[in-house]
């Protein structure tokens, strides 16, 4: 899940956000094209619902709001995902700082779910995140109704840290469950399985 927090402090360590290639996905910084497209993915009560920082309704002025905000970040990396065959916008991944240390985040539009793009992207982060940063641990969480996120989360080889609560601008107070992944396990997973 993304936070889509900009606009807080930025706890995170300074990072290089390169843009990466996977096998099938392109993860680059957000731009002016990709408005419309986000717009369209992002203006989804279940989407919002999931995340704290989201709105819903989500309009062009909040996309040009999210774009500008990506390009002004000194620190942390706000990624949009895009299908490497298309080019086409599938949703945001990213890395940011937060009071428990650096935490994956990500969403992906309705139409894109169902292909692994989730955990594709999250993979190539989680690997950004050790190999561009002396952290210890990364950090994750999803809403406690959120099968999908879950299943991602594992598959990146995160643990269960415990239970908290999130603010939703969409849904209010709601509970999470947080993850975290230490170094030394990730050395162990670098051998990311597939599916």
């Amino acid at each position: 899940m993304v936070a889509e927090t900009l606009d807080e402090e930025d706890l995170s360590p300074s990072i290089d956000c390169p843009v990466l290639v996977t096998e099938r996905l392109v993860l680059r910084p957000p731009h002016e094209a990709d408005i419309p497209d986000l717009m369209k993915l992002a203006n989804d009560r279940g989407v919002a619902e999931m995340l704290s920082r989201m709105p819903h309704p989500y309009g062009e002025r909040e996309a040009r709001d999210f774009v500008t905000r990506s390009a002004e970040r000194v620190s942390g990396c706000v990624y949009a995902v895009t299908v490497a065959e298309t080019g086409r916008f599938a949703g945001c991944a990213g890395l940011n700082g937060t009071e428990r240390g650096l935490e994956l985040g990500y969403w992906i539009g309705r139409p894109f779910r169902g292909a692994g793009y989730a955990t594709e992207a999250a993979h190539a982060l989680v690997d950004l995140a050790f190999r561009a940063t002396d952290i210890e641990a990364l950090n994750v969480s999803c809403r406690v109704i959120n099968p999908a996120s879950r299943r991602v989360i594992h598959k990146c080889g995160f643990q269960f840290a415990g239970q908290g609560m999130m603010d939703s601008l969409v849904a209010g107070r709601v509970p999470v469950e947080r993850y975290r992944l230490d170094r030394r396990t990730w050395i162990g997973l670098r051998e990311w399985p597939r599916g």
